[in-house]
């Protein structure tokens, strides 16, 4: 059984277990009466958020690009938005592998170093992403007898106080593992640590140490590292705001700015795990979860949850639908070239 086969079936079982979890205590006729309350109009607003939030992204990978090879950005944009739009279609994340590849076949970039650029933005991400769970879990209030059980587990307000330190500690221990990386001597280091595991093992573990490290090497111009920092706020900002001003058509929900961005956070924790394209049930289970987290009832976070989810992804997958169209890219060709 190859990885690809591997992928799908875990993917499978994953998303269908949490999908399972989200919406067992929710009839679907309630279910269906909730999500015909919610008032559509307040889809496009948060639709354009979106699309605000893409093009902070497209600008930073075009930063990144720029230390190695100069671009414009309609030649940013076009790979950018085809990968995201593969992600949500098709399984194992290869919209990440397909970017390098067409921006190669487009523009003559190197594929090693678009792979690497891919890595660089993905490390900003993360840094972004524990960075801000850490800021809302200190700053949204938490009722500290709060006490709710997920999933068999017992999560209560004490709780999150503790994650939220440890992603503290977390950011700051993967800024510096990253800092260590781009530097040569320590590098070499640890890829000979790595190469004592077994090479199964060891070889994919040193190609994303290798491409890390060259992303990176990449942006050293402080100004760069921090115009990819701001964009990369920005970014998840307009997320954040994509969700809250969803909310604002959702009748019984009433979070604040900081609690939605937890919420926003809580699910892009959910969909790192492998599931199905468009990563349906581990999507759902987040949000349903961080909601209930803030007194949400289950009726209206399946609700909301289940149709932004719909609202994040279609925008995505359409822009990215145009730009094959435009750039006359075979999606079906490239996503077999990747297997």
């Amino acid at each position: 059984m190859n990885r690809w086969t591997l992928s799908i079936i875990l993917g499978v079982v994953l998303s269908a277990a949490t999908l399972y979890l989200a919406f067992r205590n929710v009839p679907f006729g309630d279910l269906a009466a909730y999500i015909a309350s919610i008032h559509l109009l307040w889809l496009f607003p948060s639709m354009a958020a979106i699309l605000a939030g893409f093009l902070c992204r497209v600008i930073r990978w075009q930063i990144i690009l720029g230390s190695s090879q100069r671009v414009g950005y309609w030649s940013a944009h076009h790979p950018l938005m085809i990968g995201f739009m593969m992600n949500c279609i098709l399984p194992g994340r290869v919209g990440e592998v397909a970017r390098p590849l067409i921006l190669r076949q487009r523009d003559g970039v190197a594929f090693t170093t678009g792979l690497a650029t891919v890595a660089a933005e993905r490390v900003f991400d993360l840094i972004m992403l524990i960075g801000l769970f850490a800021l809302v879990m200190y700053t949204v209030e938490i009722d500290p007898d709060f006490s709710r059980s997920f999933a068999g587990y017992e999560l209560s307000g004490q709780t999150l106080q503790k994650v939220a330190l440890r992603t503290v500690q977390l950011s700051m221990i993967l800024m510096l593992g990253v800092l260590f990386l781009t530097i040569e001597t320590t590098r070499d280091l640890v890829l000979r640590l790595v190469r004592m595991l077994p090479e199964r093992v060891a070889n994919p573990i040193a190609r994303g140490i290798e491409n890390v490290a060259a992303g990176f090497s990449l942006i050293r111009d402080p100004w760069r590292m921090l115009s990819c920092l701001g964009l990369s706020f920005l970014a998840w900002f307009a997320t954040a705001v994509s969700y809250y001003t969803m909310a604002m058509g959702s009748p019984g929900i009433s979070l604040s700015f900081f609690q939605w961005t937890a919420v926003m956070v809580i699910v892009c924790f959910f969909i790192a795990l492998p599931s199905v394209p468009g990563f349906w049930g581990l999507w759902e289970a987040g949000g349903v979860f961080a909601m209930a987290l803030f007194g949400v009832g289950a009726k209206e976070a399946a609700g909301f949850t289940l149709v932004n989810h719909a609202v994040q992804m279609f925008p995505v997958i359409i822009v990215g639908l145009v730009s094959a169209v435009i750039t006359g890219v075979n999606i079906l060709q490239v996503s077999r070239s990747i297997r």
